[in-house]
Order: structure tokens, then sequence, then C-alpha cells
């Protein structure tokens, strides 16, 4: 081999090595210059979205974040909409903006946190959350109800609502009708809470089929019947540890005043096996909660996040 043969042969592999080595970053740059303003599709919401506002979350139509919060908002309201897919953009100005996203995306508290406030028709039973490195952002949503489930749990709805409440009845009194129906046409469904998954009985549509659930089968029924009485409300959660199964009940805004209702305590398991119906936590603030959890009952099943749930935070 020549000295001229060497000097191209060595000139071409110095060529290869460097468009290798910068073909990524300038893939990303020539992306980033094509999305430059990207037109973001927005769906039309399904007849569940509540659009409320609360502390920890607020609804958005804008879905170009600068900050941690807007990209917590946009979470939020792709979910409140009942979208099932939904993709949007990091704007090049928000340098963390993918470092934020993949740290909500892998934080199953966080988007936990954020599902609770959704309607339960539009919560999610898995969120997956892809991205690249020119910003585009794409959430995929598998709803926890499906169509067969919705169809019949709203059935029931209408005959509890037409039943139980009427017109001449304050929110109050309708709220404590439906509580105690609930109650005396359930059975809190020990097997299924020992499984630690989702089943029927953490639904509403297991409840109101079988008139067995665990906490979240409580909570998710009382939601759609507030939702239906037009009475803001959310859940709140209690995570699962190693020794500890998890939680769930109702937040309720009533009189312009946020108070708690947890149907699964006021539904106590008993050691003779009777049915008791108890109004221990129907309707009350922080300090009754904490009244409530005096005696037997295991007060850490109330140790809620106030810097999640932060209309109760001041209480």
């Amino acid at each position: 081999m020549n000295k001229k043969d060497f000097i191209i042969r060595t000139g071409c592999i110095i060529v290869i090595i460097l468009t290798i080595f910068f073909l990524k970053p300038i893939t990303v740059a020539i992306t980033k210059l094509l999305y430059h303003d990207p037109k973001i599709v927005i769906p039309a919401t399904n007849i569940y979205a509540r659009n409320y506002n609360f502390i920890y979350v607020q609804k958005t139509d804008d879905f170009r974040p600068y900050n941690y919060q807007e990209l917590l908002n946009i979470y939020y309201s792709i979910l409140d909409n009942g979208w099932s897919e939904f993709t949007f953009y990091c704007p090049s100005e928000y340098e963390k903006c993918l470092k934020d996203v993949e740290s909500i995306s892998k934080d199953q508290l966080i988007l936990s946190y954020i599902n609770n406030y959704v309607a339960p028709y539009n919560c999610f039973k898995n969120i997956y959350t892809s991205y690249d490195e020119a910003g585009l952002v794409t959430i995929k949503i598998t709803k926890l109800y499906n169509d067969n489930q919705i169809q019949y749990i709203n059935k029931e709805l209408t005959k509890i609502l037409k039943e139980q409440i009427t017109d001449d009845m304050t929110d109050e009194e309708k709220i404590k009708a439906l509580h105690d129906f609930i109650i005396n046409n359930t059975k809190y469904d020990e097997k299924a809470n020992a499984l630690e998954e989702i089943t029927d009985a953490s639904t509403a549509y297991g409840l109101l089929k079988n008139h067995l659930a665990t906490c979240n089968g409580y909570s998710d029924t009382m939601a759609l019947l507030l939702d239906r009485l037009g009475i803001m409300n959310y859940k709140i959660a209690i995570a699962p540890t190693v020794n500890k199964t998890g939680h769930v009940w109702n937040a309720v805004k009533l009189n312009d005043e946020w108070v708690h209702l947890d149907l699964t305590w006021d539904d106590p398991l008993s050691k003779d096996g009777k049915d008791y119906l108890y109004h221990k936590y129907f309707l009350v603030d922080n300090q009754g909660l904490i009244d409530a959890d005096q005696g037997e009952v295991d007060i850490d099943s109330h140790n809620f996040k106030t810097s999640i749930y932060l209309e109760f935070k001041n209480q």
C-alpha cells in the first residue's frame, strides 16, 4: 500500500467513525428543527371528564410544558379527558423536560396519586410512557373499566339513585342514603384483599354485581354516585408497604369544606358474624378522622399525605 492509499483509507475510516459518533446528535438536531413548532392533535374529551382543578393538579389545555408542575397537569388532563393515547412535545427551553418525564413515568406512587383525582371510568389500569431525545412524548393508557362493565354499572347506579334519592333531600342526606345503601348491600371481600391485586372486588362492577368489595370497590362506587350528584370528590389512598396493605377512601367537598368519607371502615368486619353499619367515618374532617381511629382501629390506615391531598393540609 502506497502512502497515498494509506492516507485515503485512514481518512475514510476517520469519516466513518465521526459519522457514527455524531449520527445520533445530528439526527436529534434535525428532528428538533422539523418539530420546532409541532401541531399537537387534541382529541375530544369523553363524557366522564370532570374538569376539576385541585391544588395538587390542575386541568390544562396547553400541552407544551415548561416546568415539572405543568407536566403533572398534562398527565392529569390526559387521564381526566379519558384519552387512551396522547402525544405531546418537550420544548427546547425546558431543558429538564425529558428527565422529569422519565421521573414521573417511573414513579408509580405519583401516577397513582394523579389517578385518584380522576373519575373512576377514566382511571388507568396500566399507563405507559415512551419518549425520544427529540422531545416527543407518547402516553398510552389501559383503562380500569371496560365498556361492558360501564354499561352494567351505569344501569345499577341509575336504579340506586331512583330508589334512594329524592329531590327534597340535602346533599348530606343524599350521601348518607347512598352510604347506608352500599354498606347494607355489600360485604368486605377478605379473600380478594389477601390477593393484593386488582380483582372485580377492587371495582364498582364487583361491588354492584357480586355485593363483595375491597376498599377500592367501595370508594369507586361512591365516587361514581357523587359524580352523578354533581358533588366534587376524589379518592385518598395510602400506599401498601411490605407489612401493610394499602387503603382508599373518598374525599368530598360539602358546603365548601373538604371532608372524609370512608365506607370501608363504616362497614366493619365483626367477630360475631353480624353486619354492622357505622357513621364514624361519615363526612368527618381531619380531627374527626383521628377521633374515629381511636380504639382497635389500625390508625396507620388513615395516615395520608397532606403534601399530596392538599385540600386537607390546613385542617
